[in-house]
């Protein structure tokens, strides 16, 4: 295991959308819990001491501090919650807009100047600056093409965090040409061009690149290493999916951009893989993977092309699969790769299929923010395993948060984020729907999928057949909603709303599960009963919360990671703490906290990102979205409800 934290990560299901009347109001505390007196800062000082002052606090004393946005004395407060790793995109907002207040200045200008607070070699200050560059790139868009000098000096400045930003935010302020056009003078420019290109959030600004990105990827046009950094931008660059799908197969046969380029196809959709194109394509990989030495065969770069060989066999006739097939089988074990997703609390693959009988390895790579496991259960039986391991934190002799059970058939460990496991087993011998569910405290409800067992894979890939959901869930995607997608007119959208149906949503969407209202629900999240009395009517504060739960999430509250000396990682919510341990409570579902001695920890960091997990309402309708507000609001008096 690294001894460096790769990105924090959040756990625990408590006190992060709807929190408390300190959501509110940040100098309060919470509930109970007596107020601390807010730490005194000498701001008349010289700035080496004003920093000094700022940076022996915790980001919830930091937080504490008093400050105004009507004296410039308080602008180096606010540069310190702007730049704090850890700090939730709320406090970066405020602190952003009293910057610019105070010094007179554009939000475009004060997040430039933030970058060279940042350290390029600290792995806090990376983490950092990709929360800044979605500061600069949400600024008005006529602001950002007013600051074209500004960014352009950043573009081309020393600041090696700064430049792929700046080429972003020029990019958005659809200034491609500008952009273009810097990126041509020398290889490190064209390198930051690459690298900022997917920051842009508009996809149809990063599709005006396209034959700019192709051109990068020419014979003869740039470095090895520009060649491959735009192989790999493809990826992010939307329009022309098959011929990006024929461009990109060409480079797979040479050993310089075969890796890259085998990312790049793997992140197109299979509809945009011509028939043609992939045959030939799976009859190189295949070859590939006849010639690569036994001792190569376990490497993730392998995994990768073999990945994509299994999934360009249905575009071959069943015969010439199978013979395909034969010949991998001869040489190594057929690879189903599966990602979880950032923040949402799923897996990326809903189902996939194996033949019974028959060896498979599942490669789980975590990308989400916090640590997630994969187990596979016998048909039917979904819920009442991962009920029972959620209370295994320990589980003497076993996994935790895994049952010894007949009815677990194989399973991992809990996995980090941005590491993998690799899960190799023999398929059932009987066909049917067997669910793959992550085990931790309530994560069923969201993470889980379904491996199809059948008599012949390679039939069944003709005409795949999508498995029964088997948490009785049959709502489909509806939208990847934004707040901004919602927050029009709040009071028209409100009227004629029935709590009846708010209540039925709110079961739907899993909010149930973790938080009360009028006294029905879960106990890991707050009550939500009084919620708008909280938040004190503000449709808009409560309506972001929902769809952006990372938005505002209060110190108190912020997941610690701690990698211990011996390689160990533990998060959770700080509960205590003294000059000799730690005390963090990492299942909500069994409170008693763990004592850590400070003596025994390596790094300790904070998260920026709620629990809550984005997304929960993209299968709803707008108008569902809004029955859920309503219901919410008029929770605390269902007798004054319309």
């Amino acid at each position: 295991m690294s001894r460096s934290i790769t990105c924090v990560m959040t756990l625990l299901s408590v006190a992060v959308w709807l929190a408390s009347a300190s959501a509110q109001e940040h100098h309060h505390g919470h509930g109970d819990k007596p107020t601390e007196p807010p730490p005194r800062i000498f701001l008349d000082k010289s700035p080496r001491v004003i920093w000094y002052q700022l940076n022996r606090l915790t980001n919830e004393r930091l937080l504490m501090v008093e400050r105004a946005d009507d004296d410039p004395l308080y602008a180096p407060v606010y540069t310190a919650i702007l730049i704090r790793g850890g700090m939730s995109r709320q406090f970066r907002d405020e602190a952003l807009a009293a910057l610019v207040k105070l010094r007179a200045s554009t939000g475009v200008a004060e997040v430039l100047k933030a970058f060279d607070e940042l350290d390029a070699d600290d792995r806090q200050s990376k983490a950092v600056a990709r929360q800044l560059a979605a500061l600069l790139l949400s600024q008005d868009s006529d602001l950002l093409a007013r600051s074209v000098s500004e960014l352009t000096a950043a573009a081309t400045s020393d600041n090696s965090l700064l430049r792929p930003t700046a080429y972003a935010a020029l990019i958005a302020a659809q200034q491609q040409d500008s952009a273009w056009k810097l990126a041509q003078a020398s290889e490190p420019a064209a390198l930051d061009f690459l690298a900022g290109l997917p920051l842009v959030a508009k996809p149809s600004q990063r599709a005006q690149l396209r034959d700019a990105v192709i051109d990068l990827a020419s014979d003869g046009v740039g470095s090895p290493a520009v060649r491959k950094a735009a192989i790999r931008s493809l990826a992010f660059v939307p329009g022309s999916e098959a011929a990006t799908f024929q461009l990109v197969a060409g480079f797979v046969s040479d050993h310089a951009y075969q890796t890259v380029a085998i990312k790049t196809l793997l992140s197109i959709s299979k509809e945009h893989r011509e028939a043609a194109v992939s045959l030939e394509l799976l009859d190189v990989l295949v070859n590939h993977a006849e010639a690569t030495p036994a001792a190569e065969r376990t490497t993730d770069d392998f995994i990768d092309a073999m990945q994509l060989a299994d999934e360009l066999m249905a575009s071959a006739p069943v015969a010439k699969a199978r013979s395909y097939r034969e010949r991998l089988r001869a040489i190594t074990v057929r690879v189903v790769r599966i990602n979880t997703v950032e923040e949402e609390m799923r897996y990326d693959t809903p189902f996939f299929a194996v033949e019974a009988g028959r060896p498979v390895q599942v490669v789980l790579h975590n990308e989400d923010l916090m640590p997630h496991n994969f187990v596979i259960t016998t048909p039917g039986t979904l819920q009442e395993v991962a009920i029972a391991g959620a209370l295994l934190t320990r589980n003497p002799g076993g996994t935790p948060y895994v049952p010894q059970s007949h009815k677990v058939l194989q399973f991992t460990d809990m996995i980090q984020p941005h590491q993998q496991a690799r899960l190799t087993f023999t398929a059932p011998t009987e066909p049917g729907e067997y669910p793959y569910v992550c085990t931790f405290p309530r994560h069923w409800m969201r993470m889980y999928g379904v491996m199809i067992v059948v008599d012949d894979l390679d039939a069944w890939l003709k005409d795949p057949q999508a498995p029964t959901d088997p948490t009785g869930n049959n709502r489909s995607f509806v939208q990847s909603w934004t707040f901004e997608d919602l927050a029009g007119d709040v009071t028209t959208n409100l009227r004629g709303r029935s709590p009846e149906i708010g209540g039925r949503i709110f079961k739907e969407a899993t909010c149930a599960q973790c938080h009360k209202v009028a006294g029905q629900g879960g106990a890991v999240g707050p009550e939500l009963t009084d919620v708008f009395k909280r938040w004190k009517g503000d449709h808009l504060g409560v309506l972001r919360e929902i769809v952006e739960p990372s938005h505002k999430v209060d110190p108190k509250f912020a997941v610690q990671v701690i990698l211990t000396v011996d390689g160990r990682i533990l998060s959770g919510i700080v509960t205590s703490e003294d000059k000799d341990t730690i005390s963090v409570v990492v299942n909500p579902e069994a409170p008693e906290p763990t004592v850590i001695k400070r003596d025994d920890i390596d790094e300790i960091e904070k998260s920026s990102k709620s629990l809550m997990p984005k997304a929960l309402l993209d299968r709803f309708t707008k108008d569902e979205i809004f029955e859920l507000l309503s219901y919410l609001e008029y929770a605390a008096a269902p007798a004054a409800t319309p």
